[in-house]
C-alpha cells in the first residue's frame, strides 16, 4: 500500500515545542551526553554503489545502528539518554542548582539516582536502553514485556539488572500496564510512545535519536534527496525526519514512512487524517515495528514532514536481511535484524514500481539515506532467517 501525505498541515512548520525538542540545541545536548558514555563510538555509514546502480539511483548510503553502544539498535540513544536527563533534573531540584552531565557519577547524584525507579514497556530494544541507562546512573528499572517478546530478548534486558514483568497481550497493552503500575508506585515511565498529557519524556527519547542524523550528515558527500524510515509508533521516524527538516530547510529530503502491512497504524492514521488505533492482525516478523497505535508527538511531526506512507510485506523484510548479508559487487555485508531493513525494503519496492517512483521523484540523480535500525538483536532468529550458523552471526556482530 502506498499513500501520499494529503494532511492540511503537510509542509507546514513544526510546532514550537517540537522544533525545540528536535532542534540544533537539543541535538547538541544529546551528542554531549553521548560523549560521557564509556562505550561511545560513532556508527558506520556505508555506501552501496552496486545496489544503487541496480535501483537506478545516484547513491545509496546506509547508517548502521546495529553497532550502537553495545545494544545493537538505535534505541540505545533514546531510553538511556532520557534516564540520564531525568536523573540530572531531579538532582538539580534536590540540590537547588544546575547539575551537569559531567557530575553524573558524583556521590550526590548517585545517591539521588539510587532512590529512583524507571519503568517502560518494550518489544525488546527500548527496554534494554532504559535498563542500561538506569544501570549507568545506579537507578532501578522495571521493564514490562508482552507475550510476543522472545526469551532471548528478555534475557538481554535482564542482563542490565532490570526487573522483568511479563504480561499477556501485545505491545500496546504492555504500555498501558506499565503506565498503570508506575502511577500506583510513584515510578517514572520512560516510554517511546506518547499519549494525551504525556509528551515530554517521549520527546527526550526522540531527542536522543537526532544524534543519528548529525553523524550521517557529517559523513555523506552530499545531503540525501530521499530517506525511507521504518516506523512502529513513529518516534524514530519523526525524530530523524524532523531534525533533517530543521537542519536542511527547503532542501530537506523527501520522507517516506515504511511500516509492516500487518501493523500499519501510521498509514491508517495518515489515511484518516487523525490518530487511529488499528485492529490487531497476525504477528509480523518485524517485531520491533509491531505497534497498533501511533505516538501523538510522532504523528504531529510526521503529519507535517512525511511526504508518503507505505507498507511492506513479511517477505520484503526477510529478503532485505538476506540481501544485506550477501551483497552484490563490492558492497559491504551488513547485519540487519528483522525490523532494521524495513526502510530499505520500502526503497526497493518503490524503485521497482513506476507510479511510486514517479510520485516520490526517485530518479538517476537521487541520493538515498537508509538507517539500519537494528542488527541481530535476536541472533538465533536472525540465523534462522538468513540461513547462517549462530556462530557466524556472533562473529558478524563484532565491532568493525
Amino acid at each position: 500500500m502506498f499513500l501520499l501525505n494529503r494532511h492540511p498541515d503537510h509542509r507546514q512548520p513544526l510546532t514550537q515545542q517540537d522544533a525545540v525538542t528536535l532542534g540544533l540545541a537539543g541535538a547538541g545536548e544529546a551528542e554531549r551526553f553521548l560523549g560521557h558514555r564509556d562505550n561511545h563510538a560513532e556508527t558506520p555509514l556505508h555506501a552501496l554503489p552496486a545496489l544503487a546502480d541496480e535501483l537506478g539511483i545516484r547513491a545509496l548510503h546506509i547508517k548502521d545502528e546495529g553497532k550502537r553502544l553495545g545494544l545493537g539498535s538505535f534505541k540505545a540513544l533514546g531510553g538511556a539518554y532520557a534516564v540520564m536527563h531525568l536523573v540530572l533534573e531531579e538532582a538539580g531540584r534536590r540540590l537547588g542548582r544546575s547539575v551537569d552531565v559531567a557530575e553524573l557519577h558524583s556521590a550526590d547524584v548517585k545517591a539521588i539516582a539510587a532512590g529512583m525507579t524507571f519503568a517502560c514497556a518494550t518489544d525488546g530494544n527500548h527496554g534494554r536502553s532504559v535498563a542500561q541507562g538506569a544501570g549507568l546512573v545506579g537507578a532501578r528499572s522495571v521493564i514490562f514485556v508482552h507475550s510476543g517478546v522472545s526469551n532471548e530478548r528478555v534475557a538481554a534486558i535482564a542482563r542490565f539488572g532490570a526487573d522483568i514483568v511479563r504480561i499477556a497481550g501485545d505491545y500496546d497493552q504492555s504500555v498501558r500496564e506499565a503506565a498503570r503500575v508506575a502511577a500506583e508506585r510513584g515510578w517514572t515511565v520512560v516510554s517511546d510512545t506518547s499519549w494525551p498529557g504525556y509528551e515530554r519524556i517521549p520527546g527526550l527519547v526522540m531527542q536522543g535519536y537526532t544524534v543519528i542524523v548529525r553523524e550521517a550528515l557529517k559523513r555523506m558527500p552530499k545531503p540525501p534527496t530521499h530517506i525511507f524510515l521504518q516506523a512502529g509508533v513513529g518516534g524514530f521516524a519523526a525524530a530523524v525526519a524532523g531534525h533533517l527538516a530543521i537542519v536542511l530547510g527547503e532542501a530537506r529530503p523527501t520522507v517516506t514512512v515504511v511500516e509492516p502491512a500487518r501493523a500499519a497504524c501510521l498509514f491508517e492514521t495518515a489515511k484518516a487524517g487523525h490518530p487511529v488505533a488499528i485492529a490487531h492482525s497476525k504477528p509480523t516478523v518485524m517485531a520491533m515495528l509491531e505497534c497498533y497505535e501511533p505516538s501523538l508527538v510522532a504523528w504531529r511531526v510526521l503529519s507535517r514532514i512525511a511526504d508518503a506512507f507505505m507498507t511492506v510485506d513479511e517477505d520484503d523484510a526477510v529478503g532485505v536481511m538476506n540481501r544485506l548479508a550477501r551483497p552484490a559487487g563490492n558492497d559491504p555485508a551488513i547485519v540487519s535484524g528483522e525490523s532494521g531493513g524495513a526502510g530499505l525494503a520500502g526503497l526497493i519496492r518503490s524503485a521497482g514500481d513506476r507510479e511510486m517512483r514517479a510520485a516520490l521523484g526517485l530518479d538517476a540523480d537521487s541520493r538515498v539515506l537508509i538507517i539500519n535500525s537494528e542488527g541481530a538483536t535476536d541472533p538465533g532468529r536472525y540465523a534462522e532467517l538468513v540461513g547462517m550458523a549462530p556462530d557466524e552471526v556472533t562473529r558478524e556482530r563484532q565491532p568493525a
